[in-house]
């Protein structure tokens, strides 16, 4: 939910590619999620108080969790949230856990997630790169929307199969 939270912040900063990676290592016990964005990014006032849960830009409530809730479930890892912004340039964030941490989240369903992402905004571009110890995966809609040659990422057969596609790739990584 912290990777789909995050992204939707890009898709309100009107940005046009998304990118995603994570990184994940029982070898070296880091588990990473890093997202960078073209959006409108932040102002230097916006961006200091962006961590703060009680500070959010959206006027549809007075609180904006994500960033916290996320960069506190890295340090209960041990691990640390860096995030930095340019106002016309975009976004990017980092957070490191430790991989083996009781208390870090599980991935959970990252291909339904990307597959709902890509989904519900078509027009955007999304690159989705995961590595492990095993080998590395990487999923990227401005080549599936070369190879559609027209049909949209959004039609539901198509967003089927992108997702056991996904799936089908992580399964020889993970």
């Amino acid at each position: 939910m912290h990777i789909m939270d995050i992204i939707q912040n890009s898709v309100r900063a009107e940005a046009s590619n998304v990118q995603l990676e994570i990184v994940e290592s029982q070898k070296d016990d880091l588990f990473t999620i890093a997202i960078k964005d073209d959006g409108i990014g932040m102002s230097e006032e916006v961006l200091a108080r962006a961590i703060d849960p009680f500070f959010t830009t959206r006027t549809t409530r007075k609180v904006g969790l994500g960033l916290s809730l996320l960069k506190q479930n890295a340090e209960m890892t041990g691990g640390r949230m860096n995030v930095s912004s340019k106002e016309g340039v975009g976004t990017e964030l980092e957070a490191v856990f430790s991989h083996a941490h009781l208390d870090r989240p599980s991935l959970g369903d990252i291909a339904g997630t990307m597959v709902l992402l890509v989904g519900a905004n078509p027009e955007m571009d999304f690159r989705y790169k995961h590595r492990s110890d095993n080998g590395e995966y990487v999923f990227d809609t401005k080549e599936i929307k070369e190879i559609l040659d027209g049909v949209s990422v959004s039609d539901p057969e198509i967003m089927k199969y992108l997702k056991e596609m996904i799936k089908e790739n992580l399964n020889t990584i993970i």
